[in-house]
């Protein structure tokens, strides 16, 4: 198991540029398991969980061409659909939650799929009902094969056409991301008009419907949260870019304002970026935009807004267009040297906030007061985080603690680095070329 030593207090200078979108790259990666001919995707990155979702694709029989760094081709032409059944995918499975994925396009193209419980960060509980009850709308069935921790899915009718999906109207639950997009790859191909009321509509989700528009699928109303998908016989190869990771671009705002001397952060996407450049300026953060970059200055202060009642300035996460639970944890640690005091408001998972504990222990004033919600009572640079031990339970409080430790007086170890690898392709490589000093054990 690998750790990062991290020398605190060295200042980042220099041009930064995000990698593609991880979650994007979940979604439509398994898209390309709707047809039979080759779609190759662009800007895929070098990290963890896409490698090992295109190792299991690859063992379902997919054809996969690297193409160049970061372009694949893959080509589902003849799946082996016993693999599915098998110990090996239910192992893997377990490791990945973006595995889930796979079951739209697989019910349905093949019209049966199984599902493992997928793996993924420990954060709470992260039901997959919104998941099964839009695969029933659309006439799946479920069984549970015995003595073990699997269900088949199939399609009720078998028909020649749609595999025995039929469109339907639902009104998700809630607004799932990975829940929305897995209902759409299976509805591209279900007979007749299938209606989505409360879909999630995050850019991710709207790059997955272009993509499929482009492979001859009928989606309207993206971007909003009312989908309406008909049906079609088949789908086309075509060719996909990803946009930039969003919460990259985020936690690169977050350590340019830790410790940064001046950062440049291209090709950002400002337009898909949400209200992710407010939530830092709402922390006194300075965030200039320069065409389609970010430039993030160098400032000795940085003081916490507030309300226009003069009430604490709260942030909370929210479904798109609202805050991404995936930058809170960012978010915290650049609050810690602010002027002023912030209310962290998680509601979609309930164990999220417990990593402040490590930022506590590094002398961060951090009231957790429930597993949802945390005060932060900034240090306005008056005192300086120390270094500390500590281990990444997920991906997000994973690089929220390397940007805390390149800020803190003093040497970091932070633990099970893998899951920090599972979001960010060659962290240590590209922070140390700004100046950090980060090394790999």
């Amino acid at each position: 198991m690998a750790t990062f030593k991290i020398e605190g207090g060295h200042l980042l200078s220099g041009t930064i540029t995000p990698q593609g979108a991880k979650n994007e790259a979940l979604q439509v990666i398994c898209a390309t398991l709707l047809t039979h001919e080759p779609v190759t995707i662009s800007n895929i990155p070098n990290i963890r969980d896409v490698n090992n979702l295109i190792q299991l694709l690859k063992d379902v029989g997919v054809k996969v061409t690297s193409v160049s760094k970061g372009v694949f081709t893959f080509q589902a032409d003849v799946l082996n659909m016993a693999f599915l059944e098998s110990d090996e995918f239910v192992e893997k499975c377990a490791q990945l939650r973006g595995s889930v994925m796979m079951i739209g396009p697989l019910l349905a193209r093949m019209g049966k799929a199984v599902i493992a419980k997928p793996g993924g960060d420990k954060i709470g509980r992260r039901r997959l009902d919104t998941h099964f009850l839009g695969f029933q709308k659309l006439g799946a069935r479920f069984r549970q094969i015995p003595n073990r921790n699997v269900y088949e899915i199939f399609a009720k009718g078998q028909k020649p056409k749609a595999n025995g999906l039929t469109g339907s109207y639902m009104l998700l639950d809630e607004a799932s991301v990975t829940g929305t997009a897995n209902i759409i790859m299976a509805a591209v191909l279900a007979e007749g008009t299938t209606t989505i009321y409360n879909a999630a509509c995050e850019p991710y989700i709207q790059q997955l419907c272009h993509m499929l528009n482009r492979m001859g699928a009928n989606i309207t109303g993206i971007g909003s949260n009312l989908l309406t998908i008909v049906g079609v016989a088949t789908l086309h190869g075509t060719g996909h870019r990803l946009l930039p990771d969003m919460i990259e671009v985020g936690s690169f705002i977050g350590m340019a304002a830790m410790c940064g001397d001046g950062v440049h952060i291209k090709d950002v996407s400002l337009a898909n970026l949400g209200i992710i450049p407010d939530a830092f300026r709402r922390l006194g953060v300075k965030v200039e935009e320069d065409g389609d970059d970010l430039f993030i200055p160098r400032q000795k202060h940085y003081v916490v807004d507030s309300f226009i009642d003069g009430t604490i300035m709260t942030l909370a996460d929210a479904p798109w267009p609202g805050l991404t639970p995936d930058l809170l944890s960012v978010l915290i640690v650049v609050a810690t040297q602010a002027r002023g005091s912030v209310l962290f408001h998680q509601k979609m998972f309930e164990s999220r906030l417990f990593f402040v504990d490590r930022l506590i222990d590094m002398g961060a004033q951090i009231i957790l007061c429930d597993p949802h919600r945390a005060v932060v009572v900034g240090h306005d640079r008056k005192l300086t985080l120390r270094g500390s031990r500590m281990s990444s339970p997920d991906i997000r409080a994973g690089i929220a603690l390397l940007i805390a430790a390149m800020s803190a007086n003093g040497t970091s170890v932070i633990s099970n680095i893998e899951q920090i690898d599972r979001g960010y392709e060659h962290i240590e490589n590209r922070l140390n070329a700004l100046g950090a000093k980060i090394e790999r054990i």
